[in-house]
């Protein structure tokens, strides 16, 4: 794992894997937490919310401009490894059974139709539509217990950030066992309800917020202008963490 902007990041998707097979074999509660820009904005304006994300085992990279940050500072190649790509993963290898928690009823379905087409054992599995509250108002001692009689490996959830890793982190204390995995929206890009993820073109110019903007203008762009306005204060601060460590 490296650190950068202040999130303990692991970029190798073989070893972010191993790391999650590691705590189920294990049979130890934790959560990993997908870092996409707002989450390295929000880590860097509130330090309680740093204290989330720093109790995950680690966070894998969602960002395709971090990446491009590490290369212009300190001169290193490092990947994303985005929710979507992380959810699939893991779906498709047929390794865990898993619970999945959030969003709508309707989206719900139709991932679990989806998903049934690439790893059928997804049919039998629990799909949990959460009550609308804060996230201080669920019954986590009520979800734990779901989680333990249905005996999930990988609970994935799908709140948006930053509530989903609140979520977790307050989730976590009542587990006896279990890796929880914040995806954000790829449970309604993988649904085949309403929301699609943005072409390949558009992900490999880094351009996915372009695509998010369009479809959901209010929540994006409010997103965008609190990432556009930290960024300037952020990349002068890990240039000045580069420059001390490459003097020690």
């Amino acid at each position: 794992m490296e650190t950068y902007f202040n999130i303990r990041y692991e970029f190798d998707k073989a070893r972010a894997l191993s790391a999650i097979d590691e705590c189920v074999r294990r049979g130890e509660p934790g959560y990993v937490c997908v870092a996409d820009g707002v989450i390295l904005d929000m880590v860097n304006r509130d330090p309680a919310y740093r204290r989330v994300v720093d109790g995950a085992i680690f966070s894998v990279c969602d960002s395709s401009y971090v990446p491009l940050y590490i290369k212009w500072i300190y001169g290193r190649r490092r990947e994303q490894y985005c929710g979507s790509q992380i959810f699939m993963d893991i779906v498709s290898s047929r390794k865990y059974r898993m619970a999945f928690m959030g969003t709508s009823q309707e989206i719900l379905d139709g991932l679990k139709g989806q998903l049934a087409k690439v790893n059928p054992d997804v049919a039998g599995m629990d799909f949990y539509e959460l009550p609308f509250c804060a996230v201080g108002e669920f019954d986590y001692p009520a979800i734990a217990r779901r989680i333990e009689n249905d005996g999930a490996d990988i609970i994935w959830v799908a709140l948006g950030a930053p509530k989903q890793e609140i979520f977790m982190s307050l989730l976590k204390p009542h587990l006896r066992r279990g890796v929880m995995i914040a995806v954000g929206a790829a449970f309604k890009f993988y649904s085949g309800v309403n929301v699609s993820r943005a072409p390949q073109w558009m992900v490999r110019h880094h351009l996915e917020f372009v695509h998010r903007i369009f479809s959901e203008p209010r929540k994006q762009l409010r997103r965008c202008w609190g990432i556009v306005s930290s960024l300037p204060r952020l990349l002068v601060q890990e240039w000045r963490r580069s420059r001390r460590a490459s003097r020690h």
